[in-house]
């Protein structure tokens, strides 16, 4: 009798459950919230996913300039820059991608999609004309690609005054700009066009990992 009770309660708390939506929405959201915490929080605590990887320097204010742009244009939408540790990736593409490697993007463009290939090794994988040519005409180097080309690129201009604030801010949360960086930021971008930041911003990708 006292088995068929239990049943009997455990068999009602289920039923109770599974007919109350607001019920069964708040457990799922307790479950996954758990499940996130003990996936993400250590994480918080390990030098492989906190600290730079040897030789990672912060972008250079053209660089990070080119880095805006690169997120401004949507290029993120066709292009990840995370390699996998499969051996499929790292023949393709050369090494793994690391945490170390991005802790001072401020957000990461790792991303999944792949309209595009991946550009976490690009750097210095082909010459600044190439890039050039490429972003203002995809099919003048690659006749089967279906990117668009981003002829304006070459029309716009960095904004001088608007990179030290970036960069005083991006100090506030971890990236090491020193008091020279931020105050050489508006020279080193005066007269830039956009296409000249993005080709810095694409130049620099991966070559901190050899």
């Amino acid at each position: 009798m006292a088995n068929d009770s239990s049943a009997t309660k455990a068999g009602f708390s289920h039923a109770a459950i599974e007919t109350n939506n607001f019920l069964m929405i708040v457990l799922i959201l307790l479950v996954v919230a758990v499940g996130g915490l003990v996936e993400i929080v250590p994480l918080f605590f390990q030098k492989s996913t906190t600290q730079p990887v040897e030789g990672l320097k912060p972008y250079t204010a053209l660089q990070l300039a080119g880095r805006d742009v690169y997120i401004r244009e949507g290029c993120y939408g066709c292009h990840s820059q995370m390699i996998r540790p499969l051996r499929a990736e790292t023949l393709r593409y050369g090494h793994y991608s690391m945490a170390g490697e991005s802790v001072y993007d401020h957000p990461f463009q790792w991303g999944s999609k792949r309209t595009g290939p991946d550009l976490a090794r690009v750097g210095s994988k082909y010459s600044d004309e190439w890039h050039r040519i490429h972003l203002n005409n995809p099919r003048d180097l690659v006749p089967e690609s279906n990117m668009p080309a981003y002829s304006w690129l070459a029309d716009g201009r960095v904004d001088p005054a608007g990179m030290a604030p970036r960069m005083t801010a991006l100090r506030r949360v971890g990236v090491p700009y020193s008091d020279a960086d931020i105050a050489g930021a508006a020279a080193e971008v005066e007269g830039r066009t956009d296409l000249d930041a993005l080709v810095a911003y694409l130049q620099v990708l991966g070559t901190s990992v050899k």
